[in-house]
């Protein structure tokens, strides 16, 4: 037997069945070299053990991080934050980029999708993925000087799935993990026992959910006051409104940031942050929208860092308000639209084609065998006559001024123009539109057509669930379909790629027929970084500047 399949062989008796369903899909060419280690990172298996196998597979060995030099100030650029910081309510990237910085995940994402341990070590779902058991690091302390253990998980949990409490997170844990479902079993081990079984659980503990970072147990708010944590720099300074500095943590667990101090600037809006970094005010800005990317990418001083995403602009039409009850009005107007337009016009070829689905390409369950959707306008002309409305119909489409979503309305409004749906606009100031956020005081809620910005998630979960299942707190389509509620249902338990990707298929044949909620396109995240920058890690969650060095 050669060398490198008895090592495979070897690893494989120590592995479980689901764990040995992906290496049978990685030996048989169903699963690439990413997908593999995605998955397998998220079963809780080691990144190096992994890579280990890709390498006796022939499918290539990880490269080594170059390591950049020690020292140094390092200034970014941020939207001023939306109100006092709380990592258990705030929603806004003002905030969280600094939370980033000085409290830490169970677990982070890296570019390819995998997960990289953080406070925990290891972690391992049981047979059918409803208790997932998660091994923390020891010797990690508090900035104030507590030990980090396993009551702090749980308190951490306990305070984001509370259903009486403002946890922002609750769009992630509502049916996934309620309060007192996270166990101690000792000082450094905690059993997470779900709601119902899920397949990918680890990302809704790690950045990919950020209000999820780790607080002490004792954490009553004040928040702004310690920046409490237990990652690599420490509060130095915080003034509301203007801006913070942190300092590098001495007495970290891990390697120690390579910047000695970070400072943060906070704008109002992203004309002036831009302004900043081409002045050379800034370092480094967080992930600015499509329509102002021009500016930077033009800059020779100024690197754009891409980082493919699956944040996207869903198009509700709500299927129990006219016209949109009937289904061949809302195929209709997904038919009239010219996604290379979207694609290659609003978005400069920075982004890639939607299907209708929360599926984008990036997800490795995603079936790209299912036909994708063109623009087909006799076809979506035959569908509106056979439906009742041959010489049209009026509606009022509402959103929200962000990015580059004005200028899709305008163009979505173009294309229905061209099979007689005639749409006026409303774009609204983002309060007004998200409004309460709750059905009956939410224009993006109550609204019969809309369109409304999602940011990025390593894994689709949110995007299937919170807008789409009949009983969804975000599902602005008033989508209700039993079928579809257990197609995701089967899809968040699955615990093996085969399945997963079954379920996925399933699900996208269906959201393309019902079409309650129109995917054009999923467009990169632009991070503008100054030439003399390295080592920022180009992940869509957010800025993380403890490797970061200025040449």
């Amino acid at each position: 037997m050669p060398k490198h399949f008895r090592m495979i062989d070897n690893a494989r008796r120590t592995l479980t069945a689901i764990e040995n369903s992906a290496v049978d899909e990685l030996l048989a060419g169903r699963m690439g070299r990413r997908d593999f280690l995605r998955h397998g990172s998220v079963l809780g298996l080691s990144l190096p053990f992994l890579g280990s196998l890709v390498a006796a597979a022939g499918l290539g060995t990880p490269q080594a991080r170059a390591e950049g030099k020690p020292g140094g100030t390092v200034r970014a650029g941020v939207a001023t934050p939306g109100g006092a910081i709380d990592p258990v309510t705030y929603y806004d990237s003002g905030s969280y980029q600094l939370v980033f910085q000085t409290a830490e995940f169970l677990c982070v994402t890296q570019p390819d999708l995998t997960l990289r341990p953080v406070l925990a070590e290891s972690w391992a779902p049981n047979e059918d993925g409803s208790v997932w058991t998660f091994k923390l690091r020891k010797g990690v302390k508090f900035h104030n000087g507590e030990d980090f253990k396993a009551d702090d998980v749980v308190a951490t949990f306990d305070r984001l799935a509370d259903p009486n409490g403002a946890s922002n997170a609750l769009s992630v844990f509502k049916g996934l993990l309620s309060k007192g479902g996270t166990q101690k079993v000792d000082d450094h081990t905690v059993a997470f026992h779900l709601d119902a079984p899920n397949g990918s659980f680890p990302y809704s503990v790690s950045i990919d959910n950020y209000n999820a970072v780790i607080l002490p147990a004792s954490y009553k708010g004040d928040y702004e006051k310690t920046f409490e944590g237990t990652g690599p720099f420490r509060l130095e300074s915080y003034t509301p409104k203007v801006g913070a500095t942190f300092i590098r943590n001495p007495d970290y667990w891990g390697e120690k940031a390579l910047p000695d101090r970070l400072e943060f600037k906070f704008y109002g809006d992203v004309q002036p942050r831009i302004l900043a970094l081409q002045a050379g005010e800034v370092d480094i800005l967080d992930a600015v929208p499509l329509d102002v990317s021009q500016v930077v990418l033009n800059s020779p001083d100024i690197t754009v860092l891409r980082v493919a995403s699956t944040a996207h602009r869903q198009l509700h039409m709500r299927c129990d308000t006219g016209p949109f009850t009937d289904k061949r009005v809302r195929q209709a107007l997904a038919l009239c639209i010219d996604r290379s337009k979207l694609v290659d016009g609003l978005c400069r070829g920075m982004a890639a084609t939607g299907n209708d689905s929360p599926f984008a390409p990036a997800f490795p369950a995603t079936d790209k065998t299912v036909p994708q959707r063109v623009q087909d306008i006799a076809k979506a002309k035959q569908l509106l006559e056979a439906a009742g409305l041959a010489s049209g119909f009026d509606i009022t489409l509402t959103t929200l001024r962000y990015s580059d979503i004005p200028g899709y309305a305008q163009l979505f409004q173009n294309f229905a123009k061209e099979i007689g749906a005639r749409i006026a606009l409303n774009i609204e100031d983002q309060d007004k539109y998200y409004g309460k956020a709750v059905f009956g005081q939410s224009d993006w809620l109550d609204s019969p057509l809309g369109i409304t910005d999602y940011a990025h998630r390593s894994v689709p979960n949110v995007f299937l669930k919170s807008p789409l299942v009949s009983d969804g707190p975000w599902n602005a389509a008033h989508f209700k379909n039993p079928a579809y509620d257990g197609m995701v249902t089967s899809y968040l338990k699955a615990l093996d790629v085969g399945a997963q990707r079954s379920a996925a298929s399933d699900i996208q044949k269906l959201l393309l027929d019902e079409t309650p909620v129109i995917f054009s396109y999923f467009p990169d995240l632009l991070v503008p970084v100054r030439k003399n920058v390295s080592g920022l890690p180009p992940i869509a969650a957010g800025l993380l500047l403890d490797r970061v060095s200025l040449g």
